[in-house]
């Protein structure tokens, strides 16, 4: 149950981190998992057990660290794109 939680919290922290950016991630709600989730490991390598808890995931940690997965992705994706 506890991986469930953890799946459905980087899937808010991912879609929560793409409304602060004002971008789009790659991959719809799989995308949002997937950033949230690396993002959370992100975040608590950065801030290690700051904030609220939930499912395993410190919110405020994985939310900076999504929010900085997705700046990179972002600047990687436009230089990909500007390259073609």
């Amino acid at each position: 149950m506890g991986f469930i939680i953890m799946l459905i919290v980087g899937g808010l922290v991912g879609w929560v981190a793409g409304m602060i950016m004002g971008t789009d991630i790659p991959g719809g709600k799989i995308g949002n998992i997937i950033a949230g989730l690396i993002g959370a490991s992100i975040g608590s390598w950065l801030i290690p057990g700051f904030g609220p808890e939930f499912g395993g995931v410190h919110i405020i940690p994985a939310l900076v660290g999504t929010v900085l997965l997705i700046a990179i992705v972002s600047i990687v994706l436009q230089m990909m794109h500007k390259r073609r």
